[in-house]
């Protein structure tokens, strides 16, 4: 009897020292959390793929292959962030400029004021605040804002830690691609052994999850990209192509496409192209209604077995809960949680099933 005891003090001894390893080896990367998580989901949805190419190319399959699949990521999402933060680079100089115009001159107020619903009313206090000299540094001071060279202070550091971030986001893609097969193997045997055959079964279904997610963000992120961005080019909107790369980039969260075009249709209505700006937002509303509404909840769906509530709540949620990254998080929560549902009212097969 106490020796039995004294096994199971030490059998709990060791999970709570595991544990506590687990937890300090979690604080000590919580700074490269989320390139890990990213480096993650692309490689679960480059591995259907890299894995074909590389039974093709066995002798490539250490090395060459994975470079050519982290350039291709690269490529696809760091080289249009490159070209947008070009354009902003590029701008900074006459923005500046007009700012410091502003605030010494005043800004004046524009003639479109007159043919906007209580345009009266906006352009009497558009000259009491931002007509006068300093008027616009009054409001940004009444707002909380701070110095412009504060601001780009910011700015800069941000840029500075997204970089970084992609850099080892890419570096683990590479090893995550290359190791991938040991990796997916030793998964599946610690799984196996923590929660039997059901937890492979909801190991395989998270999988398909983030697969599926990521699919749909992509394609549509892409359609939309070059749908509405062809119609900036023919509008004649400032800086088309990095707009439309914006648009197609910031699709992923629920209304962020909805406000790039809306910021092209203001650019062109402070132009005086209100035809332009209409079309824009007619078309824009189409395709983005289409798209979010049928395109990618299929997409996503049809490799989760998700519904289209569940999709836009996982999506939704898993912004707000985990930020960018639960855009894929939460629908793989939500399949993980359904499939488990599934099986323990009776829907499908699994170790959860009732019995009998």
């Amino acid at each position: 009897m106490t020796e039995d005891r004294s096994r199971r003090t030490q059998r709990a001894l060791a999970a709570a020292a595991i544990g506590l390893m687990a937890l300090a080896g979690l604080w000590t990367l919580r700074l490269f959390l989320h390139p890990i998580g990213w480096a993650v989901i692309f490689a679960i949805s480059l591995w259907p793929s890299f894995t074909a190419l590389a039974r093709r190319h066995p002798r490539h399959a250490r090395l060459a292959l994975p470079a050519l699949a982290t350039g291709l990521v690269a490529l696809l999402f760091v080289v249009p962030l490159v070209m947008v933060a070009a354009a902003i680079v590029h701008d900074s100089a006459s923005v500046l400029a007009w700012v410091h115009e502003a605030q010494a001159n005043g800004l004046p107020a524009p003639d479109m004021l007159a043919n906007l619903p209580y345009g009266d009313h906006i352009r009497d206090w558009w000259n009491a605040n931002l007509s006068q000299p300093g008027g616009l540094a009054r409001i940004a001071h009444g707002h909380g804002q701070t110095t412009v060279l504060g601001t780009g202070e910011k700015v800069a550091g941000a840029v500075f830690h997204r970089v970084v971030a992609i850099v080892f986001m890419l570096l683990i893609l590479f090893f995550l691609l290359r190791d991938g097969d040991r990796l997916g193997t030793a998964l599946h045997v610690a799984t196996r052994r923590a929660f039997g055959p059901g937890g492979e079964m909801v190991f395989e279904q998270v999988t398909a999850a983030v697969r599926g997610t990521v699919n749909g963000l992509v394609v549509v992120g892409f359609v939309e990209a070059v749908l509405i961005g062809a119609t900036y080019a023919m509008a004649g909107v400032p800086h088309a192509a990095p707009l439309a790369v914006v648009t197609g980039l910031i699709s992923a969260v629920p209304f962020g496409a909805v406000l790039a075009y809306l910021a092209a249709a203001a650019l062109l209505v402070a132009q005086g192209s209100v035809g332009w700006a209409i079309a824009i937002a007619v078309w824009g509303s189409v395709v983005v209604f289409v798209l979010d509404h049928f395109v990618r909840p299929v997409l996503i769906g049809s490799a989760t077995r998700l519904p289209f509530v569940a999709v836009l709540l996982g999506i939704i949620g898993g912004i707000e809960a985990w930020g960018l990254i639960g855009v894929v998080l939460g629908p793989a929560l939500m399949a993980a949680l359904l499939l488990l549902w599934r099986e323990w009212v009776g829907e499908q097969e699994g170790p959860l099933a009732p019995h009998g």
